[in-house]
């Protein structure tokens, strides 16, 4: 059975790079956006399962992204796990309340990440 399709949404190169590699290392098939603008595209075209998505991003933010993919009706049931760096309590509820299925800090480990992506399938 072929493993899910994850599309990983950062603009640092550094993040997205490692977050892809933790995925693709698990077995998943990683595609990747740069900006809110790209992620949109992409969620579109690859249709993916999973969208672990930056919050802090040029263009459109991680909270637009999230907000527009699960208010259109051919995207809601994609998968979101937010990861940023913003780790206020006030920053974890908007992110729920855009529809994040998780909401992850940076730094996280490998294993967590992988834990979180698994709890979702």
């Amino acid at each position: 059975m072929p493993r899910q399709k994850v599309l990983v949404v950062d603009d640092s190169t550094t993040d997205l790079k490692l977050i892809s590699g933790f995925l693709s290392s698990a077995g998943y098939t990683v595609i990747k956006a740069v900006d809110g603008e790209d992620a949109l595209k992409m969620v579109q075209q690859e249709n993916p399962d999973l969208v672990v998505l930056d919050i802090i991003m040029p263009k459109i933010n991680g909270f637009d992204v999230c907000r527009k993919i699960k208010t259109s009706a051919d995207l809601k049931k994609t998968k979101i796990i937010m990861v940023s760096s913003k780790s206020q309590e006030s920053d974890k509820f908007w992110g729920m309340k855009q529809g994040a299925d998780i909401y992850m800090t940076k730094p996280f480990s490998s294993e967590e990440l992988i834990t979180n992506v698994e709890q979702l399938f």
